[in-house]
Order: C-alpha cells, then sequence, then structure tokens
C-alpha cells in the first residue's frame, strides 16, 4: 500500500477500561481499522492523564488505577478516514477524537 504525501493522523483518546460490545474498545477500533484495509493503527498506553471529568488516572504504584489513558492512532488518506468517523461515533461513549493533517516521509513494510 502507498500512503499519498500528505495524509491524515486521526487519535482517539479514551481509557482502558472502555468497552464496546463487551470487547476492549481500542481492540475493537483497531480490528475495524484492519477490516476497513486502513495503512495502519497504534494503540499507545499513557501512565498519567485526565479528561473531560478532570479525574487523574495514573499507573504509581501507591495509587493503581484501572483506567489508564490510552491512545489510538491510524494514518490513512483523507477518504478513508473520513469515512471512519461515523462508526468510530458509535464505538465511543466517553473520549475524544481529532484529526490532523500529517506529511508522510516514509511508509515501507518488510517484503519477507
Amino acid at each position: 500500500m502507498k500512503l499519498p504525501y500528505e495524509a491524515f493522523l486521526l487519535r482517539v483518546f479514551i481509557g482502558e477500561s472502555d468497552r464496546f460490545n463487551g470487547h476492549p474498545l481500542d481492540e475493537m477500533i483497531v480490528k475495524e481499522a484492519r477490516k476497513r484495509g486502513m495503512a495502519g493503527a497504534t494503540v499507545i498506553r499513557g501512565f498519567l492523564g485526565f479528561g473531560a471529568n478532570s479525574r487523574i488516572h495514573t499507573s504509581k504504584i501507591l495509587r493503581l488505577s484501572e483506567d489508564l489513558p490510552v491512545i489510538v492512532e491510524i494514518v490513512d488518506e483523507e477518504e478513508k478516514i473520513e469515512a471512519f468517523i461515523p462508526e468510530l461515533d458509535k464505538m465511543i461513549g466517553e473520549g475524544l477524537i481529532t484529526l490532523e493533517k500529517v506529511r508522510v516521509i516514509a511508509y515501507r513494510h518488510n517484503s519477507k
């Protein structure tokens, strides 16, 4: 797959305890992106953060949290990202979705 020089970065900010149809939301987002043939997705787990309700979520030992922040990042062409947003809207009950234009420098895969 070849990405255009200019693409879009979709970021979804959720909590690791968030679910969709009984399954972890981050996994469901990644599986749906793959099913749609998107270029790729990465899930990043944070160790400290807060959201709209201003409650701190942390991984510190003295204050264990079972709902650490999670970011799902997807880079692809504008049309695929825009088509995916309505599905995300159905999946996400609480969180933040952002979109920004990015410049793709390289997108390579191992040919093995």
